[in-house]
């Protein structure tokens, strides 16, 4: 019993290994990786020598299809270029369990004691996640030689060998059950090098072995679907042409097993060897094969997963996709991006109250109004989407990234109940009673919405690109908008001094109008203190001088 639980210890070990050594890779290079992939996709060819690189340094074709799966969800990359990342992905991995099918057990003491070091030292740091990264392959390297040592124990217990000289070769249940435990401990990566170790050791026959290999490389896929099972079809097509690939390579190979057990195998040597060769060159052929079958997968797929019509607001594209928050920097910008989506129903918003003023159209306002819930919808989504995303993984700039987009979504929201209360005003003191603003004052309300306007969308800049110089001029603008609610607030008492009946009329609604405009703009503006902030552009006392300090 205790040699049993040391062999489950020392296979959780090779798990929670490659586990750290994928998430340190993608929190140092995350957004490097992006990068590089969204770069190099530029035919087939390129396409999968981009996913064997990327893949052979995150040790997981899974996250990799992740990455992937939110380019395409996000209108960037082809389907038919995703899948063939895809292909070179499954080679990356396969390449990776080569290299860990050799003894590198005497780099383990090393790599854990320069990963402890770096990770306690300085743990906030790329440096301190990248010692993270040397954790996890210490930990694995010293799983895999604990799992040799486990077996070989094992194997001399005579109730073990009865049952080993028992069992019998089902290549079906093989491929099941490598499939089953690639998705239960979220690696084919481990699950392969588990199966090269424990036929090492003769705890299973080499042809029960490249069937579990068989299923680890279907148990991948499954695995890609599953996680992204919630998101949207977009990014759910790039795992099922995944899973379709290696199905039908599974399909053509399966047959073959037995050939080459028979004339492969006596050139190849170690067990554990036949079986990391095998897996390779199976990934390889599926590559070669089916690279020029992206085109025909990506229409299967189509047809099995067909995008919705987006003839309405709740057919649109929605950016918050859950897969990627394996990548803390990948969901950083799905969350920004679906922040702007939110920042364009208020800007809807605010150019229908216009219209609603000046037509006095109920159904508008009416339509405005239920806007609103849309925007406190984004709100609440946006907000529950980044506390999902772990801070600790979150660099600097990242960090200041995720505070900037919940201040611009908590200021889009309050721009939007802004909005909400000046339609109900206007109905209730404007549209129901039959009053109009003078001429005059419909002039003035018209110059602060155009004004206004025109900062809503310099602030949608400022977020989207950070421009130091774009964030000084909005901030400008608070100073001009306020001198010019002060002047228009002056010449409406003017008209009230001289007996403008429909000043009069309308004297506490456009007040209260021009107030509200002004408190929409200051929200627009605020947009641009962490800017400006982050730049040092920003004054620690914005009084002009001691001296009114002083006196206040």
């Amino acid at each position: 019993m205790k040699h049993l639980l040391n062999l489950l210890a020392a296979i959780a070990l090779l798990v929670w290994g490659t586990h750290l050594v994928r998430t340190g890779i993608l929190r140092v290079f995350g957004a490097n990786l992006r990068y590089v992939l969204a770069r190099s996709i530029s035919n087939r060819f390129t396409a999968a020598l981009s996913g064997v690189g990327v893949t052979a340094l995150v040790q997981s074709s899974t996250a990799t299809s992740l990455i992937v799966s939110s380019f395409v969800g996000q209108g960037l990359v082809a389907l038919p270029l995703a899948l063939a990342v895809m292909l070179g992905a499954d080679i990356g991995t396969s390449l990776m369990a080569v290299v860990f099918s050799f003894d590198l057990s005497w780099l383990s003491p090393l790599c854990i004691f320069v990963g402890v070091v770096l990770f306690i030292s300085r743990p906030e740091t790329n440096a301190g996640r990248f010692g993270r990264t040397l954790i996890g392959l210490g930990l694995m390297l010293m799983a895999l030689k604990l799992v040799s040592a486990s077996t070989q124990v094992l194997t001399q217990a005579p109730a073990v060998k009865a049952l080993l000289e028992s069992l019998g070769s089902d290549l079906l249940l093989e491929i099941t059950v490598g499939a089953f435990l690639s998705v239960v401990s979220y690696s084919s990566l481990a699950v392969v090098l588990l199966t090269a170790t424990l036929v090492s050791t003769s705890v299973i026959p080499s042809d029960v072995a490249l069937g579990l290999v068989l299923g680890a490389n279907l148990g991948s896929g499954l695995l890609a679907v599953i996680t992204t099972a919630r998101s949207a079809i977009e990014v759910r097509q790039v795992p099922l042409g995944n899973l379709l690939f290696k199905a039908l390579g599974i399909v053509v190979a399966a047959p073959f097993v037995s050939l080459w057990l028979r004339h492969v195998r006596p050139y190849l040597g170690e067990p554990a060897t036949v079986v990391v060769m095998f897996h390779l060159t199976f990934n390889v052929l599926v590559g070669l094969v089916f690279i020029g079958w992206t085109q025909v997968i990506a229409r299967w797929v189509e047809k099995l997963l067909p995008k919705p019509e987006k003839n309405n607001a709740s057919g649109r594209q929605h950016h918050l996709d859950p897969s990627a928050l394996a990548t803390p920097s990948l969901a950083i910008s799905c969350a920004a991006r679906e922040a702007l989506h939110q920042a364009d129903v208020v800007e809807t918003m605010l150019g229908g109250m216009l219209e609603v003023i000046r037509k006095d159209d109920l159904r508008l306002a009416e339509s405005l109004c239920k806007m609103d819930d849309t925007v406190d919808e984004l709100y609440s989504s946006i907000k529950y989407y980044l506390t999902k995303i772990s801070r600790e993984s979150l660099d600097e700039e990242e960090s200041r990234r995720w505070t900037d987009i919940i201040s611009f979504t908590i200021n889009m929201e309050q721009i939007g109940d802004i909005i909400e209360r000046v339609l109900i005003d206007i109905e209730d003191k404007k549209i129901k009673p039959g009053r109009h603003f003078s001429e005059a004052g419909m002039a003035e309300i018209t110059e602060l919405h155009e004004r206004l306007r025109d900062n809503l969308r310099l602030g949608m800049s400022v977020f989207l690109n950070g421009n130091v110089r774009d964030a000084q001029k909005l901030l400008e603008e608070k100073a001009r908008f306020r001198d010019l609610e002060h002047t228009y607030a002056r010449t409406h008492l003017g008209r009230l001094s001289a007996n403008t009946l429909q000043s009069q009329e309308t004297s506490s609604l456009h007040i209260d109008l021009i107030s509200e405009l002004k408190r929409i703009n200051s929200h627009i503006c605020s947009i641009a203190y962490p800017i400006l902030d982050s730049a040092g552009a920003l004054a620690p006392n914005r009084l002009r001088s001691p001296a009114l300090a002083e006196k206040t």
